[in-house]
């Protein structure tokens, strides 16, 4: 049996209907704005989930300060409510993350471990994850349809 790579790339990544990362938010149908911001709020939620957990540490650069797991847990709450009620303060919330991590870079630093393009790497992904958020913004006060609503 032999895969269908190029079927199964464009049904997954370049779906117009799942993933609607092409089309400007002013054009896009209620299903699309949903599918765009149930997955943008299920990788914020996951990563600061994991973030929340691995910040408890204190070999980390700031040192086990209380504020970097509660602002964590705020980003997952913010993007649990995103996905349920795509409400403009939870995206608004949820743009800010990028924000919040360069704060905390400017705060306390990178991992020591980390060479110079990996701070590179890290900060280019920060600021492009900054635009995307600006992107969520949009599509929230293009359709600010409710849950249930079609």
């Amino acid at each position: 049996m032999q895969l269908d790579w190029e079927k199964l790339f464009k049904r997954y990544v370049l779906d117009d209907e799942r993933t609607p990362y092409f089309v400007a938010p002013s054009r896009m149908t209620r299903v699309q704005a949903r599918h765009e911001l149930f997955l943008y709020s299920l990788f914020t939620g996951i990563l600061f989930a994991a973030v929340g957990i691995a910040s408890l540490s204190s070999e980390l650069p700031h040192k086990g300060a209380l504020a970097v797991p509660l602002y964590a847990l705020s980003m997952v709450w913010s993007a649990i409510a995103l996905g349920i009620t795509r409400s403009a303060l939870a995206a608004a919330w949820c743009a800010s993350a990028p924000v919040g991590v360069l704060v905390y870079f400017v705060l306390f630093g990178f991992h020591p471990n980390l060479g110079p393009w990996d701070k590179v790497l890290l900060f280019g992904f920060v600021v492009l994850w900054l635009r995307y958020g600006w992107r969520v913004l949009a599509i929230v006060r293009a359709h600010p349809d409710r849950p249930g609503e079609e």
